[in-house]
């Protein structure tokens, strides 16, 4: 991605918090802004360039900066940021991982695939297609620890939530509302329309990086068959799941 200085608003939340607000919309644009100045930040504080920054949360449309009064007061943090982003400069890095998940579509992995097909006068076969062509960037990480907010869904799949959310959809669900696809990381109530199903697990508590995803990683889904899903799901249960490898654009688009 090629990084230029982008135009945000600062926000005080309380005395360890800066708000950088991007915008009030959810659109790819300002993601990609939100992802770019939270790798700049990053970069610039394992340079130390900038110090006092303890971590920084991007969400669709801003950033939260969490920093150490004690190190840096708020306003001298707002120059050094500015600063951060005039010396930037025009710069090309690399801001996320490429993962590639496997997923088994329909029957009673997909309880909404076809009610999908209906509402959008697409058949099952194409919305499968539709739905696993398409390279999805996560936006953010909310709801449940690990779950990813990932755009953009095909506009022809766009379709508002369920009318009658579930009370529980199982771990690995993968499903849409508007123009978001998401994954349940947890059994859990939602009110998306699901898709399909992953044996993926996407958050371990027992690693340095717990949640599979961040935000700037892109996602593809691949279509796979019910005892594919079967054999992985098993490996899952067994803790001999290697997500890393298996999810991997190298391991899976073969």
């Amino acid at each position: 991605m090629l990084l230029t200085q982008e135009s945000w608003t600062p926000h005080y939340a309380g005395e360890r918090c800066l708000i950088l607000e991007f915008g009030n919309t959810i659109e790819r644009k300002l993601v990609d802004q939100v992802v770019a100045m939270n790798a700049r930040i990053s970069a610039a504080s394992i340079e130390e360039k900038l110090v006092g920054v303890l971590e920084c949360v991007p969400t669709f449309r801003s950033l939260a900066v969490i920093f150490d009064p004690l190190i840096v007061h708020p306003d001298q943090l707002i120059e050094q940021l500015r600063l951060l982003d005039s010396d930037t400069g025009e710069k090309v890095i690399s801001l996320g991982t490429q993962f590639v998940i496997p997923v088994h579509y329909g029957d009673e992995s997909g309880p909404d695939l076809h009610s999908v097909a209906t509402l959008t006068g697409l058949d099952e076969q194409r919305v499968i297609e539709m739905h696993q062509a398409t390279e999805f960037s996560v936006y953010m990480l909310g709801f449940l620890p690990g779950f990813a907010f990932l755009g953009d869904t095909p506009k022809e799949l766009h379709l508002p939530r369920r009318s009658e959310p579930r009370v529980r959809v199982p771990e690995g669900s993968v499903a849409i509302a508007m123009q978001l696809t998401g994954v349940y990381p947890w059994d859990s109530p939602g009110g998306w329309h699901i898709l399909g199903k992953c044996p993926v697990p996407l958050f371990d508590g027992t690693l340095a990086q717990p949640a599979l995803f961040k935000a700037g990683d892109t996602v593809r889904f691949k279509s796979i068959e019910k005892d594919e899903f079967d054999a992985l799901n098993d490996l899952k249960l067994q803790g001999q799941f290697d997500r890393e490898t298996l999810c991997s654009s190298q391991a899976l688009s073969q």
